[in-house]
């Protein structure tokens, strides 16, 4: 490692103990154990070097946005280290073998076409694969999953849901949300409040078992959305930097 890897390394290193330092303030803040959050750096367009950095100084899940860029590096890196791969963008179906071969875990499951595909790909390879339920909770037309409306329009969506609990090869671990980009964090409280409410109804209209975790807060809102309760954080650029081109 030459000297100006070495001293991005430290930068890496400082910059993951900052942010798990406000994890556990935001937990504390609202009474939650800091245990309950889990956090994934995203690696998205970082080369190897930078990745492992991050992996030296401590990080666990790493979170990739691209099929093909991940398992190029996943291949790369497999001799060397040990860490969980959680893929976190949008999947299109046709490459569901893909993930099932890659991936432990999707925070982006959007469709019934791709669930079901997912689902063969995964009984095949006889795996069963953790999966989060995608929806959109702001209406934006550039976001994926399914469409959260009000309250009164939420059982339209249990259809879907409860056909996807029926397919023996993924397990639904819970939801995943993307809020606009807002520079006041406290405004995309409410669409994270949203998603735990939404998560609360499915609990109580379903069980609680599949609902549990809660994917949502990057970089510039993490700390709101623990405060409204989720569980798994992806973030990126507060601990690598900005994005590569």
């Amino acid at each position: 490692m030459n000297k100006l890897q070495n001293e991005y390394g430290l930068v890496v290193a400082r910059n993951l103990e900052d942010v798990q330092d406000k994890i556990f303030r935001s937990a504390r803040k609202v009474g939650r154990s800091p245990e309950d959050i889990k956090l994934v750096v995203v690696t998205k367009t970082h080369p190897l070097d930078i990745i492992r950095c991050v992996i030296a100084a401590g990080a666990i899940y790493l979170g990739e946005n691209y099929v093909e860029e991940a398992e190029e590096k996943m291949h790369a890196l497999r001799s060397e280290v040990q860490c969980s791969w959680h893929m976190i963008g949008h999947v299109q179906s046709r490459k569901a073998g893909l993930v099932v071969d890659n991936f432990d875990y999707l925070h982006s499951l959007d469709s019934i076409k791709l669930a079901v595909r997912l689902d063969r790909q995964a009984q095949e390879k006889k795996r069963i694969l953790p999966v989060l339920l995608e929806f959109n909770v702001s209406g934006e037309t550039n976001k994926s999953g399914w469409q959260l409306g009000d309250d009164a329009s939420w059982d339209e969506a249990l259809p879907d849901i409860e056909a996807i609990l029926s397919l023996r090869n993924l397990k639904v671990c819970g939801l995943m949300t993307m809020p606009p980009f807002l520079l006041d964090p406290d405004e995309v409280r409410p669409y994270f409040r949203k998603l735990r409410r939404f998560s609360e109804y499915l609990q109580k209209q379903i069980g609680s078992d599949h609902f549990v975790e809660l994917s949502m807060g990057m970089s510039g809102d993490y700390e709101v959305a623990i405060e409204e309760g989720a569980t798994w954080v992806r973030i990126g650029q507060a601990i690598l930097g900005p994005r590569k081109p």
